[in-house]
Formats: structure tokens, sequence, C-alpha cells
């Protein structure tokens, strides 16, 4: 069995572990052919993150046949972190039962994580319609969670045709945001009927700040009080999708 992955840097794993550790402690990764891949689900069964990182972003890519391997989250991280901005990062599997991690830049280092057999089950994506899609720029989407936070612990979406509203309320007081259109850092805004749903902020600010500084953009879609999808699209990374479900009020 062959296993061995090649980036020229190692800002597309910090991204993707740092995505990772918002919602659970444990990770089981998937490598094929075709890349590598993971999906979780958090332990409230609130969130759940569905990555799919295909070979093509790779600087290097080498896998003939499935292979999974399971790692603590926080030990990876440690390890990814060490690595300089520069750093080409090389990922592989040993005979050794660990994983292998090399980072090189005239400065080498290698090591080595003790795999771990996780007892996480496969999880299915839901099954959903979507009837309103806006594209926001990372900083602005951040910007509008963070304006929202400080005065609530949800936050109230609400689109129609030409204009999107941001919403929420607390003991301190409340907060409006309204996009139109024309607004800076809405990309796009398709509305198929009009919806309205209310999420939760923690789960939101998390992923969003574990991954915006990657920059590029976010599409969220979601219907009247349904889950909501973001998707963060981002070079060299491939699909991240964040689904969240909403808060049910009586």
């Amino acid at each position: 069995m062959v296993f061995v992955a090649k980036t020229r840097s190692p800002d597309e794993w910090k991204v993707i572990v740092s995505a990772i550790s918002t919602l659970v402690d444990e990770a089981t990764f998937e490598a094929t052919v075709e890349g590598i891949s993971f999906r979780g689900m958090d332990p409230s069964h609130v969130a759940l993150i569905d990555i799919h990182w295909p070979n093509s972003t790779f600087e290097g890519y080498e896998c003939d046949d499935s292979v999974k391997f399971g790692v603590r989250v926080d030990e990876l991280s440690k390890l990814i972190k060490r690595a300089d901005k520069r750093d080409a990062i090389e990922v592989s599997m040993g005979e050794d039962s660990m994983l292998h991690i090399k980072m090189y830049n005239g400065y080498k280092r290698e090591y080595k994580i003790r795999l771990i057999e996780s007892s996480a089950s496969s999880t299915p994506l839901p099954k959903l319609n979507f009837n309103s899609k806006l594209v926001l720029n990372a900083v602005a989407f951040d910007k509008v969670l963070s304006d929202v936070q400080v005065v609530s612990e949800y936050i109230l979406i609400e689109s129609e045709s030409k204009r999107v509203e941001f919403s929420g309320k607390g003991d301190s007081g409340e907060a409006d945001i309204i996009l139109e259109s024309e607004s800076a850092g809405l990309e796009e805004l398709e509305v198929k009927e009009n919806s309205k749903a209310t999420y939760s902020l923690d789960y939101l600010t998390k992923i969003t700040k574990a991954v915006s500084g990657a920059g590029g953009s976010i599409a969220a879609e979601y219907s009247t009080k349904m889950p909501l999808r973001l998707e963060f699209r981002m070079a060299n990374v491939g699909r991240i999708h964040f689904y969240l479900a909403p808060r049910v009020q009586d």
C-alpha cells in the first residue's frame, strides 16, 4: 500500500485541521486514488462537516488503494502548526502504522503520529433542497456574524429577491444588518422562495474563523426552518461543506 501527499505550503493542512477541530476531537481521513476525504459530526449532532481534497490540488499525490487513518485532531494540529509559511509538507503512511509528516525548506524535519482506531460510523449527508443562496466574501461574512454576536447568541437570516437581512437580539439589545444586491461583499444572491431561519452563532463563528483566514468566498444556502449549508470556496483545498441545523423555536 502506497500513500503520499505533498503540498507546497502548510496552509491547506492548517485550514482543514482547524475546520475539523471545531467539531470533533478525533478524525478519520480516507485516502483514495481521487484524493483525501473527511466527514464528521459534532457530538450533539447539530453540525456536520464534509471535506474532499482532490488529488489535482496537490503538488504530488500517490495512493494505490483506499486507506483510512485516524488521528487525534489536537496532536495533528500541534505538528502542522510547527510548519513555517514556506515549508513544503509531505504526509505519508508508514509500514509502522504511523502517519509520517515531513516538513522541508532547507530545514528538514519529520514527525510521526501514532494512528488511532476511530469508533465513528459513516455519516450520511442530509438530503436538502435550498430555496435561497447567497455568496459573500469571507471577510464580509465574518464581519456580519461578529456584528450580530455583540448582542445575540443566534442569528436570524431572512432573504428575498433583492436583499438579505441578518438580525439578532438579546438582553442587551438588537442588531440588524441589511445587504442588497449591490452591497459590498455580497457577490451573489439567488432566491427561489423567500426564506427565514435562525442558527447558532457559536457554531458559525468558530467554523468561519477557522477557515476564512485563507480568504476566498462563502456560499450560504438554506430554506425556511431548514439546515444551513456553507460552502467555503478556496484555491487548492477542494470542497469544504459545513451543515448546521436550525434553532427550533416553539
